[in-house]
């Protein structure tokens, strides 16, 4: 089996050599590979790629133009050589050395899909509105295609690569993950669930994310639940 991580990187100057560095620092029971895609920096985060040029389980890829983050994934998983697929962030909001207890249940044979799932506490969520937005998402999803996950948003989501392709996902921005999920709920694939540790940042530290993207995300969910028929 070989993994493949998928690093979507754009601004992210101040961390993402510590999150390659974590990636690549990781034992894992796998080969893997860690393929980034920088999504049209313009704050000097592309200067620092040089010093991973070396390392053959690295590939750099680069977007001309900011795109999205579903836009830089869609590139990564087109050029990705594993056999499974996992999305992990350069913002060292979520921490590569819990990849390993994900692949678990699938060396295992337990899951052909896995979830990293977030606990949010006072200490690691930035804002309450923040995690009730997360989980207003997370319930619609459960109503909608009568299941029962606990975090629709995390980053890590862990899927054979064959399967991903299939399902054509065409959201450019941070829809992606609502994409991705309404797919499988409606193929009837429930992930299996792993808890994960959390470390949210702030806005002012540079998080991304908005109430529009929530908003923008329980629509994806219906469109997926009753709209689209392929995919």
């Amino acid at each position: 089996m070989k993994l493949s991580i998928l690093m979507p990187v754009y601004n992210e100057f101040t961390t993402v050599t510590s999150a390659m560095k974590e990636v690549l620092s990781v034992d894992f029971p796998c080969e893997i590979e860690l393929v980034v895609v920088d999504d049209g920096s313009t704050d000097g985060t592309r200067d620092l790629y040089h010093s991973f040029e070396s390392d053959p389980r690295v590939s750099i890829h680069l977007h001309e133009r900011n795109q999205g983050k579903g836009a830089a994934i869609r590139t990564a998983a087109a050029v990705a050589a594993g056999d499974y697929l996992i999305m992990c962030d350069a913002d060292l909001e979520y921490s590569p050395a819990q990849i390993p207890s994900l692949l678990t249940p699938v060396l295992t044979g337990d899951a052909e899909v896995v979830y990293g799932t977030r606990t949010f506490g006072s200490h690691n969520s930035y804002s309450y509105l923040y995690v009730l937005g997360n989980k207003a998402v997370t319930t619609f999803a459960n109503v909608l295609f009568n299941c029962y996950i606990t975090d629709l948003e995390t980053c890590f989501k862990l899927i054979p690569a064959p399967l991903y392709r299939e399902l054509r996902v065409k959201e450019t921005g941070f829809g992606v993950e609502a994409e991705v999920t309404g797919k499988l709920l409606r193929r009837g694939i429930r992930p299996f669930e792993m808890p994960i540790s959390y470390k949210a940042r702030r806005r002012e530290a540079g998080k991304k994310l908005t109430w529009h993207d929530g908003v923008e995300a329980m629509w994806i969910l219906l469109r997926e639940r009753f709209i689209t028929r392929h995919g």
